[in-house]
């Protein structure tokens, strides 16, 4: 790899502005310290806190200095360092395929809500498509097979560890309640998801019949997803390293 001169720069500046942090919050502990002051102490006081201030003001201004000097290096090493270029892209794209970048593009935005009630069918106090949670997974299921790059539910992103589940009164996707109407958006193309979902006895007709649900679909330009917000923990899994490749191998 090329143009290593920077990495120790940035190692340099990550530690000094460590240790500015640092010092900032020993200072700011070391005169928060509560009690009665006599009054012949006072004006030291105030005197002593003026010079705290500066000193914490001319370390937040350095600090802020380094911060935007660190950014430059890392954009100048990345703009002159192919390899870390192409690295970064590869990564980008890893996080968007686990979920964890926003992202946009074109696609279809999908609505679901339970019948509208009538005199003949009033309802029975239940929301339908929330007794029925499992058509919004074989819906999920329908765009995902028809090549749903990013999708989401009431704005919860739908990742390889998203449960939809019933819990009491409500639908829980990612461990967060939800109701109806619900609004699942999809980035693809446009009209193979649609397509998708509008065959003849397919999920929507299936919905719609069966079920007296209201779906509406709509193509979209350019939809924007946001990213996973929970946190990601593996207690099971672990990468495999090399030297465990080459011995199965």
């Amino acid at each position: 790899m090329q143009n290593k001169s920077g990495i120790p720069i940035i190692f340099a500046l990550a530690l000094l502005i460590g240790l500015i942090i640092s010092i900032q919050l020993n200072t700011s502990d070391a005169h928060d310290q509560g009690g009665l002051i006599p009054v012949a102490q006072v004006d030291a006081l105030e005197q002593q806190l003026k010079e705290v201030r500066r000193e914490k003001e001319a370390i937040l201004a350095e600090y802020l200095e380094l911060e935007q000097r660190l950014k430059e290096i890392e954009e100048k090493n990345l703009s002159d360092d192919a390899f870390i270029q192409s690295a970064m892209k590869e990564l980008e794209r890893y996080r968007m395929a686990a979920g964890v970048l926003d992202v946009k593009g074109p696609g279809v935005i999908i609505t679901v809500d339970d019948p509208i009630p009538t005199e003949e069918n009033p309802g029975d106090g239940y929301s339908t498509i929330m007794v029925r949670y499992d058509l919004l997974l074989a819906l999920v299921n329908k765009l995902k097979d028809a090549g749903a790059e990013a999708i989401s539910i009431n704005g919860q992103r739908i990742i390889a560890k998203t449960e939809i589940s019933l819990a009491g009164d409500n639908v829980n996707i990612n461990t967060v309640p939800t109701a109806p109407p619900y609004t699942i958006k999809a980035i693809g193309n446009p009209d193979t998801l649609e397509g998708a979902l509008t065959i003849r006895y397919g999920i929507v007709e299936n919905m719609r019949n069966n079920y007296g649900l209201q779906v509406s679909i709509a193509k979209q330009e350019e939809i924007e997803i946001q990213r996973y917000n929970g946190v990601l923990r593996f207690l099971y899994a672990k990468p495999i390293e090399n030297s465990e490749e080459e011995d199965a191998q």
